[in-house]
């Protein structure tokens, strides 16, 4: 590899590192600060809650990576240009290009990594750290199930649940069984769907049974609607299932195709699918705008300015990022372009910026 190439990628890593460190020690602080209460009233052991931290850190990780990186690429071309080493390997012939072929490669060597590590390690972490602000911070006792059959225990009941749609609030294929304090079954209700509207659960298309203890027997009721008043809201079903960040990629195609051969919509789980790679995706975007920003007319602009016009970009790519996946989740857009729409925008944009960078 040439020398400056190699300078580039190599300074680059410095500063990627440096302001990673800065940028996840902010997030814990604040996070602690955030949740120190909670930790306090359960009476979390320290070495419990330095874990709880720590499990966190590879989720931090992998939300913040594309703009440390578009950070970093910043950083090390203002102070070139404050150093006049841009303007000196200009006035030797070196063009933009030479300057945006090792930091696109780096970012798509990033985007390539970042997927992998989310999938890998992030989705280990991420459900070990859930597991003890569930049940050891709050105090929780539902049984999480990466598969689609959720079983709930409330107070002498048993709620059983196929499929949740959290974008909707609605479950599938419910089943709830009442019991005595024998445990003898004394009402059982089996419903199509059900829907959480007015702090109520309403159930559409059940069967009831119902113990008669006259003759032994159960009676059978059939509902085009009815509502119960159940242990548990749609926060509680969130907290139970899994997560798609407690997913690897594999692992959510494959409850995708689970959950469509039940006969249940996936539309906002192949949004989150396609969402994996689009994200890591991100590091390429920041890679050129980084360069276009730092290099812009060859002005030397400051670290500071740079800076500011970065994260000002990176922020309104999150914004339309979330906007588009909320689109892909109400169905207004198919998923895989909800999932897309905002990196070949922003990918349109940051090369339109590199190619108006004066010669």
């Amino acid at each position: 590899m040439p020398i400056i190439p190699r300078y580039i990628i190599r300074e680059i890593l410095k500063q990627f590192g440096i302001v990673l460190v800065a940028v996840i020690s902010f997030i814990l602080i604040m996070d602690f600060f955030e949740k120190s209460d909670n930790i306090i009233q359960a009476g979390l052991t320290f070495s419990r809650t330095i874990t709880y931290f720590l499990l966190n850190i590879p989720f931090v990780v992998s939300q913040v990576a594309p703009l440390v990186f578009l950070l970093a690429v910043i950083i090390v071309f203002s102070l070139m240009n404050k150093n006049n080493e841009i303007l000196a390997l200009r006035s030797s012939g070196v063009s933009v290009v030479n300057f945006l072929r090792p930091v696109v490669l780096l970012g798509l060597a990033g985007a390539i990594i970042l997927f992998f590590f989310s999938d890998v390690i992030v989705n280990i972490s991420t459900a070990k750290a859930n597991k003890i602000w569930i049940k050891e911070v709050k105090g929780k006792s539902l049984i999480t199930s990466k598969e689609t059959n959720i079983w709930i225990k409330g107070h002498q009941k048993i709620t059983r649940i196929k499929y949740y749609n959290p974008a909707t609030m609605t479950v599938y294929g419910v089943a709830i069984t009442f019991f005595d304090d024998n445990f003898h079954m004394i009402r059982k209700v089996d419903s199509e769907r059900g829907l959480f509207d007015e702090d109520k659960w309403h159930f559409f298309n059940s069967v009831e049974q119902q113990y008669d203890e006259s003759d032994d027997t159960y009676d059978i009721y059939f509902h085009e609607k009815m509502t119960e008043h159940l242990d548990f809201v749609p926060d509680d079903l969130r907290q139970v299932v899994k997560t798609p960040s407690e997913m690897s990629f594999k692992e959510l195609l494959g409850f995708i195709r689970k959950v469509e051969r039940e006969g249940y919509d996936a539309t906002t789980h192949w949004v989150d699918l396609y969402a994996k790679p689009a994200f890591a995706f991100a590091s390429v975007i920041m890679s050129i705008f980084g360069t276009g920003i730092a290099l812009r007319q060859g002005r030397r602009q400051g670290i500071f300015i740079n800076t500011t016009i970065g994260i000002t970009i990176a922020f309104s790519y999150w914004v339309f990022y979330s906007f588009c996946l909320s689109m892909g989740y109400g169905e207004m857009l198919p998923p895989l372009i909800a999932a897309w729409v905002a990196n070949i925008l922003f990918l349109c944009l940051g090369f339109f910026i590199v190619m108006n960078i004066e010669n």
